[in-house]
């Protein structure tokens, strides 16, 4: 089986609604963890907590650092009300927004929208532009930065399936300003930096540790080696072309520090835990071994101080699916995904798709919890 060959159903499976969760465990490492032996085909019910029982210290841990900004937008046009909805995506080379808008064609190009909510010492207003007659693109009026617009008026870009699941289980939407704030705090792992390079949605993998977690794991000898990932909306585009070789991937930035690439190239890859999905679709993206050129680059920016520095940055547009050859890739803490997803098909092709639906079926009858905000599943060699 190979992506030639994996059509949209082969990525399908029932899901009881019950199991979305709306909320992350609290604390986020009280969590519950499936282990997956590969080699055994043996399952263990843990939390995140044990998973200190379970590092190599000849390997390491290997997070995705990307922050996740209040990039989503409620709106409504100045002159008639007319409201929506929308994301910001991605910066453009000069200098605005690239955006996504629900029902984008009751607009056009000039509108100008007032973002809500507003807070009382600053009044947010976008100005809508259409390019290539099909992306739309936003300037931010009276010299907002980007940054000081979402903290202003922006909202959590929590996945939609978390915004319905609340609704239909009448939670609270977040109608108010301070509702969001907790949004803010749980839908973002605690190693997030910000960057230039910020997220409309999480590396949720990365949502279960805590700082007291991540000290534990330092001191049984495993260093944590940050990379980044802008993870953009195409992450949740279901799979909906005939065969996952003609789904259109997404393409997502990367970059890797100098200090990240000299780490990367001392660690055992089989030794070491890739946290995510993000984090597996960055390093595969890399040659094994990593280019000399860069690596030589990153120990001169190494020695010279300068670690934080990046030296590899490159977008990567790669679709892991069933009969990929992993180069990095031998253990992976991941949560449980959504059918009909590419991010699904990475899982399947490191631990086979019809094992993946039987541990996911056996997932729902244990209770664990789905999606984003859900429990974690831990594979091992």
């Amino acid at each position: 089986m190979n992506a030639s060959t994996v059509t949209p159903d082969d990525l399908d499976y029932a899901l009881d609604p019950a199991c979305i969760a709306t909320h992350p465990a609290e604390p986020r490492d009280s969590a519950r963890m499936m282990v997956l032996h590969r080699a055994a085909d043996r399952v263990e019910h843990r939390s995140i907590r044990d998973i200190v029982g379970y590092l190599d210290a000849a390997g390491a841990l290997i997070v995705n650092e990307t922050r996740v900004e209040a990039m989503r937008f409620l709106a409504a046009r100045d002159g008639d009300g007319r409201t929506c909805e929308g994301l910001f995506v991605d910066p453009t080379s000069d200098g605005l927004w690239r955006v996504m808008i629900r029902g984008a064609k009751h607009f056009a190009s000039g509108d100008v929208l007032r973002l809500t909510p507003p807070t009382d010492e600053i009044e947010v207003r976008v100005r809508l532009e259409r390019r290539d007659g099909v992306h739309w693109v936003v300037s931010i009026c009276g010299g907002l930065t980007a940054t000081a617009a979402w903290n202003a008026a922006g909202w959590t870009p929590l996945p939609p399936y978390i915004l319905a699941a609340r609704q239909q289980r009448g939670e609270s939407l977040a109608a108010a300003g301070d509702t969001d704030d907790a949004d803010r705090r749980e839908y973002q792992t605690v190693y997030a930096r910000g960057s230039d390079l910020p997220s409309c949605a999480a590396p949720t993998a990365g949502l279960h540790f805590t700082t007291d977690l991540l000290q534990k794991i330092a001191a049984q000898g495993v260093a944590t080696i940050r990379t980044e990932l802008q993870v953009g909306p195409g992450t949740f585009r279901p799979v909906d072309a005939p065969t996952l070789e003609t789904h259109p991937m997404h393409s997502e930035r990367c970059r890797v520090s100098a200090a990240a690439m000299c780490a990367l190239a001392h660690c055992d890859p089989a030794a070491s835990l890739v946290v995510g999905t993000t984090s597996v679709r960055l390093l595969e993206s890399l040659s094994r071994p990593l280019p000399i050129d860069a690596l030589e680059r990153a120990r001169q920016l190494v020695a010279s101080g300068q670690g934080d520095q990046p030296a590899l940055a490159f977008a990567t547009d790669m679709l892991i699916a069933p009969g990929f050859e992993f180069r990095w890739t031998n253990r992976l803490l991941t949560n449980f995904h959504l059918p009909r997803s590419t991010l699904l098909a990475l899982v399947g092709a490191l631990i086979g798709l019809d094992r993946l639906k039987r541990v996911y079926a056996l997932a729902q009858r244990e209770g664990y919890r789905f999606y984003s905000f859900g429990d974690a599943m831990l594979i091992l060699p």
